[in-house]
């Protein structure tokens, strides 16, 4: 009987649930409700989940603390999409009870983990929805209290939350229509539970064919025989307060005879706690070391520990620093606009609209909530403007304002590119940031767009008995046309669309399809409509033969 977890336990019960989710991805992905090719769940939540991993992979202290800590913070850096958010507010949530333990918890503690996971998944949504992954986490934490005062081994305490989750997953197609519709539970419940399993298997023994979420480390090792060259690209400097003053890389030759490769792996555990960005990787015969220190000549000196050092350079990133912050400072404007798509064309037209930068992201793959950060802060003004242009996107771009710094981040709530097209277009530089925001929100009401693609499985929605192959046309909500060809398709889709008021049309082609098919629909859309002034650009987005914007 296991009563208690420990932290070495602990690390590999979040391992265990983030590898589960990797093998069970591609069945989590399938599970989304419209039938196109778009399902992300899975993936989101399982990126998220990877990142927490290797940050807590990267964390050396074995207290609770330090590694809740890890998780936490790594989850949130990798959180993609609404489910990723969620999942990594979850374990937020769950992390915040953990962390006070001392050397162990017990299935009353992690209960009231989970407790603190719902409350804090269910304040990161602004309009909580139930028949979600909220519902299925809500529903086990209410019943984890009781099933902990019954079950003190943890294996039967899981085993019985599992159960509580699987019949709350069953019930999402209740509380949520177009899950019935669709035929499907909810995609993000169904990660919650895979990730469950993850931790049942990781105390039960049962998770020898899991193996390992690989670390950051074992990312390097890959390209050892690259790592031995310029390392420039590892310096990333930030332009805040530099914590850790000199760049200190050296080589370690001529090994002494009693060093083994556990001396190299505490010559690392030694440099991450004199400074970070610590790099310590090599053979017998030859070890690279890169740190960030204020202390150079403790990291030699560690060094000298284990052979002959050579090449030896130090920089001063304190005045590096001082002029980037210089030249950044005088160059700094009041507003920029950041851009979400996937697509060259798409990207070019957001650029040609003076957006100052665009990050891939789509239905396919969405950006994580740190993604959006590092973008914003590669943006030298003082407010940013994003566009997520995905509602799968407006969540994470939410929570990257608590991962930028000295910058303000103010989301319009785009929900696909034209509108975020129709946001950047209101921008003007002379009008101030609450004068922008709110004409670039009224902006994208006055836009109607849809999108063409195709079905993957049967299904019946909205109306329209599908089979897979279908050509199908949809907005955000629902299906709104469906056809055996794809001009056909877009004209319904467009004449479902379309109103009196509307005066412009315009196609955005995607992969796949060629100018003269754009050219050739356009001239029959002009010809269905003639009262509106129609045009086509090349998009180049994934999924979607035609994006359509109507205004």
């Amino acid at each position: 009987m296991q009563k208690t977890v420990n932290s070495t336990e602990f690390r590999k019960m979040v391992a265990s649930g983030a590898r589960m989710l990797e093998i069970n991805r591609a069945k989590v992905d399938a599970l989304n409700v419209f039938p196109v090719p778009d399902g992300d769940t899975g993936t989101n939540m399982s990126l998220t989940l990877q990142s927490a991993v290797r940050e807590m992979n990267a964390c050396t202290s074995n207290r609770f603390q330090e590694i809740c800590d890890a998780v936490s913070k790594g989850a949130l850096k990798g959180a993609r999409g609404n489910s990723g958010v969620i999942s990594s507010q979850i374990f937020r949530g769950i992390c915040s009870v953990i962390r006070d333990t001392k050397d162990s918890f017990d299935t009353k503690t992690f209960a009231k983990a989970m407790e603190a996971g719902t409350k804090v998944a269910y304040g990161a949504v602004s309009i909580p929805k139930e028949g979600t992954i909220l519902t299925v986490v809500r529903l086990m934490s209410e019943q984890a209290v009781k099933l902990a005062s019954k079950h003190k081994d943890f294996v039967e305490f899981l085993t019985a939350l599992i159960e509580v989750g699987d019949e709350a997953l069953a019930r999402t197609p209740e509380l949520l229509p177009v899950l019935k519709k669709a035929g499907v539970v909810d995609s993000g419940g169904v990660g919650l539970m895979t990730i469950m399993r993850g931790f049942l298997a990781a105390l039960s023994g049962d998770n020898a064919e899991l193996g390992e979420i690989p670390t950051e480390a074992a990312i390097e090792k890959k390209s050892d025989e690259d790592v031995f060259g310029d390392n420039s690209d590892i310096i990333n400097l930030d332009l805040g307060e530099i914590e850790f003053a000199y760049c200190t890389e050296f080589f370690v030759i001529n090994l002494k005879q009693m060093t083994t490769l556990a001396d190299i792996d505490r010559l690392k555990e030694k440099l991450m706690q004199i400074g970070d960005s610590v790099i310590c990787i090599g053979d017998l015969e030859l070890i690279k070391v890169h740190v960030h220190t204020n202390t150079p000549g403790i990291a030699l000196t560690y060094a000298l520990e284990l052979g002959e050092l050579d090449r030896i350079k130090i920089e001063n990133m304190l005045e590096e620093n001082r002029a980037l912050k210089a030249k950044l400072e005088a160059e700094k404007k009041e507003m920029g606009m950041l851009a979400i798509c996937a697509g060259t064309g798409l990207e070019e037209i957001f650029k040609d609209l003076m957006c100052d930068r665009v990050i891939e992201g789509g239905q396919t793959m969405n950006p994580s909530a740190q993604d959006i950060a590092d973008a914003v802060q590669k943006i030298n003004a003082d407010n940013v403007f994003v566009f997520p242009n995905n509602s799968n996107v407006i969540l994470a771009a939410e929570q990257a304002k608590a991962l930028v710094h000295n910058r303000t981040i103010h989301v319009i709530p785009t929900k696909n590119v034209p509108q975020g097209f129709a946001a950047a277009l209101a921008f003007n530089p002379e009008a101030s940031v609450p004068e922008n925001k709110t004409n670039m929100t009224h902006a994208i009401d006055n836009v109607s767009s849809g999108q063409v693609t195709y079905a993957v499985r049967n299904t019946t929605m909205n109306g329209f008995k599908l089979k897979e192959g279908d050509i199908i046309g949809l907005d955000n909500k629902r299906i709104l046309a469906k056809g055996e060809a794809i001009d056909e398709t877009t004209l319904k889709l467009i004449k479902a669309l379309k109103n009196d008021e509307h005066e412009m049309i315009t196609l955005y082609y995607g992969e796949g399809v060629t100018e003269e098919d754009a050219q050739s629909l356009a001239d029959k859309v002009a010809e269905e409509f003639p009262d509106c002034d129609v045009d086509f650009h090349f998009g180049g987005q994934p999924v979607y033969y035609y994006m359509v914007s109507l205004e």
